[in-house]
């Protein structure tokens, strides 16, 4: 039963950074900006919250740095994709490309570092209940404010007008420019609102979840929260939910190997990634269903008239 508790608690710390940076691209998609730059935004954000930790020695301005380096970053993303009507795609590889490329040669002074661990996270009372308390109360903040992200996401979208006018934004840009929406300046909030969800993504990673610096660090876990939207068919709760689940699979490798089980650890090591191609390849096999769920404006540009 412990080391079951142990399973569930390093789980949702995995799932969570990737449910920051799958609702971040939630975020973006709603609205019909496909970003492939998350994997860029991550590490960038991870550099800044690392690197901010280090000289000023206080966590929450991490985040903060982490998010407004990811934020300024899909700042230009978004002028270019949205306002210059640049190929989504290409400007979103390009991003990520760029990203890894600034992280790895502005990182390289910090690879010496490493910051002290914080202490553990426990919450009164609940966390010294047998079984349950190690496994869900003993964990960084953070974890606790992605759930309820995703569960005021679906509250967003499901409940309010604002969250109708951004789905309506993502279905028919020309029918909401028609009623008088800014849907150029509505997108270009939104990518940057995700961007800096990635950003904190990344600064979690290297200053909470592995407190240090190393060039690469985020690993393709951008691309595994690309691929968790369209796994959650653009639904908040189904983000988090397929987040944990590969956070899951992520931890299982480890204990997989502490537990002495005969398996080369590269194969472990491939197991969340063939876990991604699997589920995207089942997806795939309901075209129709994809596109029923689908924002119908998603990687589509849009040219308002007389602008």
């Amino acid at each position: 039963m412990e080391t079951l508790a142990l399973l569930i608690a390093a789980t949702l710390n995995a799932g969570t950074v990737l449910a920051i940076a799958a609702l971040g691209l939630l975020i973006n998609e709603k609205v019909g900006v496909v970003n492939l730059g998350a994997e860029g935004l991550m590490l960038c954000g991870a550099l800044a919250g690392f690197a901010t930790v280090v000289h000023l020695g206080v966590h929450p301005l991490g985040f903060l740095a982490g998010m407004a380096v990811a934020a300024l970053l899909s700042l230009l993303f978004g002028w270019l994709v949205i306002y210059l009507n640049t190929n989504q795609y290409a400007t979103g590889l390009a991003l990520s490309l760029f990203g890894a490329g600034l992280s790895a040669f502005a990182g390289q002074p910090y690879t010496q570092f490493k910051l002290p661990e914080l202490p553990a996270p426990h919450v009164p009372w609940l966390g010294d209940l047998p079984f349950v308390g190690p496994a869900l109360f003993r964990h960084h903040a953070l974890v606790y404010a992605t759930v309820a992200l995703a569960l005021g996401l679906v509250w967003l979208y499901d409940r309010t007008r604002t969250g109708l006018v951004l789905r309506a934004i993502g279905e028919s840009p020309e029918s909401a420019h028609a009623l008088g929406y800014p849907v150029r300046r509505i997108r270009l909030l939104a990518v940057v609102l995700g961007g800096a969800l990635c950003g904190l993504a990344g600064a979690y990673v290297s200053t909470v979840y592995t407190p240090l610096w190393v060039e690469g660090m985020i690993a393709g876990k951008g691309w595994i929260a690309l691929a968790l939207t369209t796994f959650a068919t653009w639904r908040p709760a189904r983000v988090l939910l397929g987040a944990y689940l590969f956070g899951g699979v992520t931890m299982l490798q480890f204990h997989l190997q502490g537990v002495g089980v005969q398996i080369p650890s590269q194969f472990l090591t491939m197991m969340p990634y063939g876990a991604t191609i699997v589920v995207l390849v089942l997806i795939s096999r309901s075209p129709q269903w994809i596109r029923l769920h689908m924002p119908q404006s998603l990687g589509r540009p849009f040219h308002p008239g007389g602008m």
